[in-house]
């Protein structure tokens, strides 16, 4: 009896071809998570070349002869090397080569299991995060009941699991090391797309639940209808003819509005929500945008960056904390810092303020509001004090400057163009083009 091949039909084809890509999918992610782990063990002999460069008089006169700080020296210095090679952050660089350095000298086993590609680098990351400030004679244990799971759980998971293993198996109890972490406390902002933003907080779990709770709360007590936007429809009625189309404010949103409102106005406002406005911050405004055109650059808000055109005029109409920048409607020049500074050089810092918008360390994003306005050629070397030569660092860069061994040099219009202790050189420019 001769045997005969039946067409596949689409589903089953299609079938097929499901189960192919996702064959080539986990390759793909085997191939890099091999890849992870040759980038560790690069990143961890990068560190441990530039420990080797660190001069050891240099170290002694500017770091002590405490091995920590110029071992913490040379992380740094590592960390700035790879932000600047990588194009990434120096908080990402330095995350990289501690996580590097722990792979590599302290977590073995979880290296090795990256190297094969049975987890991947945000498993790996979970394990290392999670057994920072364990002893090492714990390392062996806490590697053994966490590497298997991870072919089993997600990164999130894993975590959780070895947060739980974590509190069995370290030396100091959880009040002595809650009472550390609450030092570390903070606050941070996050610039997010079409005019919004993010703002976090590190805080004791019982603040945050507390916090959230309340929010939650007041929340829940707000009239649902956005109080910006009167409303026509009788909603005095039990059960009305029609559905409301007047906008609604979800939970999420009130509860937003809510939180808004207690940190700016000191209390909630149900018919001013959102519009009270006591910050001192720089707005820079096109002339054409205030005048009511479109202008080629948008407006920015200082700390955040483009804004509309609508909350510019209102910000620079009616806000008097904020401080009104007119700028050129095609250069980008600063024209005016206000109305009653009309002549720039006078008021210097403000000057270099909206000049520079940032530390102007390659790729560093703090402020210029919250950092240092430092002389490019110290003032003790015959530098001058001018526009020239003087940029915002913020107070890390700094004493990088200082302390360390990466060299700046000013060029034109405020450029500054920096040399790594690798030799490579970086160029950054300032956030507006001023005339000098």
């Amino acid at each position: 009896m001769s045997s005969t091949t039946l067409p596949l039909t689409a589903a089953a084809a299609a079938d097929l071809g499901v189960s192919a890509v996702l064959e080539s999918l986990v390759a793909l992610e085997r191939a890099r998570a091999a890849i992870d782990a040759l980038r560790a063990v690069a990143v961890d002999e990068l560190r441990r070349l530039v420990t080797l460069t660190v001069p050891t008089a240099e170290a002694s006169t500017r770091l002590g002869t405490d091995e920590h700080a110029r071992a913490a020296a040379a992380r740094r210095e590592t960390a700035t090397e790879v932000a600047c090679a990588l194009r990434v952050s120096e908080s990402a660089a330095l995350a990289l080569v501690e996580e590097s350095r722990s792979l590599v000298h302290e977590l073995p086993a979880t290296l090795q299991a990256l190297r094969e590609g049975s987890l991947g680098y945000e498993h790996a990351r979970a394990i290392v995060d999670e057994a920072r400030d364990l002893p090492a004679s714990a390392h062996a244990s806490f590697e053994a009941q966490l590497v298997p799971e991870a072919a089993e759980r997600t990164a999130a998971g894993l975590r959780q699991k070895a947060r739980r293993l974590r509190e069995t198996l370290h030396p100091e109890s959880i009040e002595q090391r809650h009472a550390a972490a609450r030092g570390r406390r903070d606050v941070r902002l996050e610039p997010a797309r079409d005019g919004m933003a993010w703002l976090s907080a590190y805080l004791p779990a019982e603040h945050a639940i507390a916090a959230h709770d309340r929010l939650t709360r007041i929340a829940q007590g707000l009239a649902p209808l956005d109080s910006s936007t009167p409303c026509t429809h009788d909603h005095t009625a039990s059960r009305p003819v029609e559905p409301c189309g007047c906008p609604r404010r979800t939970l999420a949103q009130r509860r937003a509005d809510a939180f808004v409102d207690l940190l700016i106005d000191g209390e909630v406002d149900e018919t001013q929500l959102g519009h009270g406005v006591r910050a001192s911050v720089l707005v820079t405004v096109p002339v054409l945008t205030l005048l009511g055109h479109e202008a080629p650059v948008p407006p920015t808000l200082e700390g955040y960056g483009p804004i509309s055109a609508e909350t510019a005029r209102r910000l620079a109409a009616h806000a008097p904390s904020f401080t009104r920048i007119l700028t050129h409607p095609e250069t980008g020049t600063v024209l005016s810092v206000g109305r009653d500074r009309y002549a720039v050089p006078r008021d210097l810092k403000l000057w270099l303020r909206v000049r520079d918008g940032t530390c102007r360390f390659p790729g560093c994003g703090r402020s210029a509001a919250t950092s240092d306005v430092d002389h490019t050629i110290d003032w003790q070397h015959d530098g001058a004090t001018r526009h020239d030569n003087l940029a915002h660092l913020c107070e890390g860069h700094h004493l990088l400057k200082h302390r360390g061994r990466w060299r700046v040099e000013q060029r034109e219009h405020g450029t500054l163009e920096w040399r790594a202790p690798s030799g490579r050189r970086y160029r950054a420019t300032p956030e507006l083009a001023l005339r000098g």
